[in-house]
C-alpha cells in the first residue's frame, strides 16, 4: 500500500530541516487526513483512549491508545509489551497506511526504508501538554521516530541532548510530518500547551500519531 504523495503538490519550501537527523515535512499528509482518522479511530475501537499515570504518580494531560507494540507507563516506569497484560492478547497491528506512511516519510527524510512495531497515538485536549522528554525506552535507537500532526495546530519544542539544551520552537500544523533519528535520536523534545480551537476533520482535538521501532 502506498500514499500518493508528491513533493510538487507542496508549496516550497515544505522540508525543512531543525535540526541535523530532523526534518519537518510541512503538509506532508495534509490531503490524507480522513484516512489517517479513520485508522486511528479503528485502533481507539479496540484500545480506548486513555490517561496513563506516571512513575512519579501524576496522570498525563494527554489521552492515549496504541497499537503493534504497546507502552505502559506505572510506578515500575515507562516500557513496551506485545500483548495486554490483562487479557495476554497482542495488541491490534499497525494499520497498513500507517505502516505506508512512516516508509514514505523516512525516505523523504533521507533515511532508508522504514518497518516500524509501534504506533502510539496521542489525543490533546486544549490545555494538553507533553514535557521535554526522550524517546529512550525504546530497544533501537537507530531507527528514526516519524511523529504526524493531526487537527488542531501545535507549537512543538526540539532541543539538545540535555534537557537544559536551548529549544526551538516550531509550529506544526494539519498534515505535516516530523522525522528525527541519527544524530538527534535522542534529542529532548515536546509539546506546549495545545490552544482551544475547532478543526474542520478532529474537532476540538488535536492527534499525533509516532510510529517508532521499539522491540
Amino acid at each position: 500500500m502506498t500514499l500518493d504523495l508528491f513533493e510538487d503538490a507542496l508549496p516550497p519550501p515544505w522540508r525543512e530541516e531543525i535540526a541535523p537527523g530532523a526534518v519537518v515535512l510541512h503538509g506532508f499528509v495534509r490531503d490524507h487526513g480522513p484516512e489517517l482518522l479513520a485508522a486511528v479511530q479503528s485502533v481507539v475501537a479496540q484500545v480506548p483512549w486513555r490517561h496513563m499515570t506516571t512513575p512519579g504518580g501524576y496522570t498525563m494531560s494527554v489521552a492515549m491508545s496504541w497499537c503493534g507494540n504497546g507502552w505502559t507507563s506505572d510506578s515500575r516506569g515507562y516500557r513496551y509489551s506485545a500483548r495486554d497484560s490483562r487479557s495476554g492478547k497482542r495488541w491490534p497491528p499497525i494499520p497498513d497506511i500507517l505502516m505506508a506512511l512512516a516508509d514514505e516519510a523516512a525516505l523523504q527524510a533521507g533515511f532508508g526504508h522504514y518497518v516500524p512495531d509501534s504506533c502510539l497515538m496521542n489525543r490533546y485536549d486544549p490545555g494538553s501538554k507533553l514535557s521535554l522528554h526522550q524517546d529512550k525506552d525504546e530497544h533501537d535507537f537507530g531507527s528514526p521516530i516519524v511523529s504526524v500532526s493531526l487537527g488542531l495546530p501545535a507549537v512543538f519544542q526540539f532541543g539538545g541532548l540535555q534537557r537544559s539544551d536551548k529549544t526551538r520552537r516550531i509550529p506544526l500544523a494539519h498534515g505535516d510530518v516530523v522525522v528525527w533519528g541519527g544524530p538527534s535520536r535522542l534529542c529532548f523534545h515536546g509539546i506546549m500547551p495545545v490552544k482551544e480551537g475547532y478543526h474542520s476533520l478532529v474537532g476540538p482535538h488535536r492527534i499525533n500519531i509516532t510510529l517508532r521501532k521499539a522491540l
